[in-house]
């Protein structure tokens, strides 16, 4: 399957001399949830803006759904639906006409009906006729996506599209981003929401001073670098584990009064029996455990702090 957005060789250096973008290659499947994630100064959104034809590469090739972002820029952005971080829409229009507008702007014939459509989709077709300025800024946000659906595209950039929106109107979003998945709408997400990435994304992708350190299924991922822990909260604390359990992937927490076992629950073994036996052997007595995993968020600290 030939990739909907190829990206190879991309660097970005501006005049100052700060390095961006340090030799970017990634590939998104058509049809996909990719979560971009990285910290505050990463790359994130200036890799988007290249892609989107806003920023200029350095050096590099960027296609969408075949179509060279530099050498066939109208065809490319015409492809793209970009929502960007900051709330940039016009104050004084309607949010019909701002949608009607930004659909004519990328070519595409009027066609109320489909204005209609995104619009209801984004349960905004009540305020139709009012005037942007006089919506709240989760609002606004909708009236952005509404915009950067309005010519079709084949693609959607998402930066940042729930920061500074409630509860519930993010919940409204991501049921819009499933369906829009569901049509064959590829959607690139960016988010300071890490549990937004573990529910919604196929795959991962995490940026780090101007550099790709992984690309990943999400599943995958969890599998392959979250942690299983099993923790036991003891009838009596211990001052230092046992000599006899050094065999162990063992921690003591909570000021002693918890024992951690880290395991690999994809292994042969875990070894939590043999543990269990050996607690008991040296009289070691616990009044409840459970078990935790790592989390999406945690695997991107780590990731983060182990990258150069």
């Amino acid at each position: 399957m030939q990739p909907i957005i190829s990206v190879s060789g991309l660097t970005k250096t501006y005049a100052s001399g700060f390095e961006a973008l340090k030799t970017i290659n990634l590939e998104i499947r058509p049809g996909e949830i990719f979560a971009l994630l990285g910290p505050n100064g990463a790359g994130k959104t200036t890799l988007i803006n290249i892609i989107c034809g806003i920023v200029n590469p350095s050096s590099g090739v960027i296609r969408a759904d075949g179509c060279d972002i530099v050498k066939d820029y109208r065809a490319a952005r015409a492809k793209i639906g970009l929502v960007p971080q900051e709330l940039s829409t016009n104050a004084f229009e309607t949010v019909f006409a701002a949608v009607s507008f930004s659909r004519g702007l990328f070519g595409r014939p009027a066609n109320p009906a489909y204005v209609e459509k995104v619009l209801r989709d984004l349960s905004l077709w009540d305020k139709k006729d009012s005037m942007i300025m006089t919506l709240s800024g989760g609002m606004k946000r909708r009236v952005m996506i509404a915009k950067a659906l309005s010519h079709e595209p084949k693609i959607l950039f998402l930066d940042e599209p729930t920061a500074g929106v409630d509860v519930e109107l993010r919940r409204d979003m991501w049921e819009m981003v499933r369906s829009l998945r569901a049509t064959g709408v590829t959607i690139i997400l960016t988010t300071h929401y890490i549990e937004e990435a573990e529910e919604m994304a196929d795959r991962i992708g995490v940026i780090n001073k101007g550099e790709i350190i992984l690309v990943e299924d999400k599943a995958a991922l969890m599998n392959k670098l979250g942690k299983k822990q099993l923790i036991l909260h003891l009838l009596d604390r211990l001052d230092a584990i046992p000599d006899e359990l050094a065999g162990y992937r063992l921690e003591l927490s909570g000021n002693g009064s918890e024992l951690v076992y880290t395991y690999d629950a994809k292994g042969e073994g875990t070894g939590i029996a043999p543990l269990m036996r050996r607690l008991s052997d040296l009289k070691i007595d616990f009044q409840d455990l459970q078990t935790s995993q790592s989390s999406l968020e945690e695997i991107f600290v780590s990731l983060v702090r182990a990258s150069p």
